[in-house]
């Protein structure tokens, strides 16, 4: 044993290198190495003989396993070693200029929005994407058989077979947030519910995920007179023009009575729209009177409070503003139309300083 302990100490101090340090280990230690082999002979000796060589042999065995450990761990510090020596970075050298971040035309419509309805005193709101049937659809007075909750136009989510609870949706749009606004607020209240929501439609302006704001207020005295303010007030600023004409059209929608249309006054001239002149008009919004049966839903009385609401497609006044051709370029991940039509991520929008600016 002592030969052994002798020429295999040897070997380990000698290897040059990890790979000949594990044939060291091999020949020592694995399955058919030399002191693995004397292990097993263990068995055929005498129980004298046994007591005798078996604490010798695991004696070398753990001195050698040690000495392996120990040369490997030195190896590995000499390789660093190395490395530390080679691989070295001089930092006087001029660093790499940084490449600012760029923001989302639909994070910044979504900055500016809120900024400017802020300033009119709109907190923001905000509820779950995935809605019970009854918030998304019965609490907005909108019946059973309206078009809009076939599957031709809603996600529904899966239900095991058997499963007789109420269904489950994608949004179809933010204001179920107004229903969880009211019952958790109460009123008076004024909230915006920015957020994603989901169509069963796809085309050059419609994509099956999208963006809505949705405005509401709810107070003692509100007419339409305050909400035509409202939103002009919104219009001016968000297109940054001194002077911006609407135009309300009667129109129908389960959750307000009165309903309406909004149009803006515009031109188009050489594909550019100007807002607040010309004779031209573009629907951009719909609004009305908050229906009874939704302030309702939402537990306000509605012979004490009325209110406004109006809804807003985030995704189509960004395109009208920034002159974006294609709805579906905000969902391709193109780098390349990001730096085009983004926007410096420091740039926070303000009302003083201009929203775009």
């Amino acid at each position: 044993m002592d030969d052994l302990r002798d020429r295999y100490l040897a070997a380990v101090a000698g290897a040059a290198d990890e790979a000949a340090l594990e044939e060291v280990r091999l020949a020592a230690l694995g399955k058919k190495g030399e002191i693995s082999l004397k292990m097993r002979e263990l068995g055929g000796m005498s129980p004298e003989d046994r007591q005798i060589a078996g604490p010798k042999l695991n004696a070398l065995k753990d001195e050698i396993a040690s000495a392996l450990a120990a040369r490997k761990a030195a190896l590995a510090d000499a390789a660093l070693d190395d490395r530390l020596r080679t691989e070295w970075l001089d930092v006087t050298l001029p660093g790499r200029p940084r490449r600012e971040g760029t923001i989302h035309p639909i994070s910044q419509v979504m900055e500016e929005i809120t900024a400017i309805f802020a300033d009119m005193g709109f907190s923001v709101a905000e509820g779950p994407q995935i809605e019970s049937d009854w918030y998304n659809f019965d609490a907005l007075n909108i019946p059973a058989e309206h078009p809009t909750r076939t599957e031709m136009d809603t996600f529904y989510m899966a239900r095991p077979d058997g499963d007789d609870r109420p269904p489950h949706v994608l949004r179809t749009h933010t204001s179920p947030v107004q229903i969880r606004a009211m019952q958790h607020q109460g009123a008076p209240l004024r909230v915006i519910a920015p957020g994603r929501v989901y169509r069963s439609d796809y085309d050059q302006t419609h994509t099956p995920m999208f963006h809505q704001l949705e405005g509401l207020a709810v107070d003692r005295d509100l007419s339409m007179a305050n909400l035509k303010w409202c939103l002009e007030e919104f219009v001016r600023a968000f297109f940054e023009v001194e002077k911006a004409e609407l135009r309300f059209r009667a129109s129908h929608f389960p959750f307000t009575e009165p309903s309406a249309e909004v149009d803006l006054r515009c031109s188009w001239k050489d594909g550019q729209l100007k807002v607040g002149e010309g004779d031209s008009w573009m629907e951009i919004l719909g609004s009305g009177m908050v229906h009874p049966k939704v302030l309702q839903a939402g537990n306000i009385d509605p012979s004490q409070f009325q209110g406004f609401a109006f809804g807003i497609g985030i995704d189509r006044i960004a395109m009208l503003k920034y002159g974006i051709p294609d709805l579906r370029a905000f969902f391709d991940s193109d780098l390349r139309w990001l730096r085009h039509y983004g926007f410096a991520g420091l740039d926070v929008p303000t009302l003083h300083r201009g929203l775009s600016r």
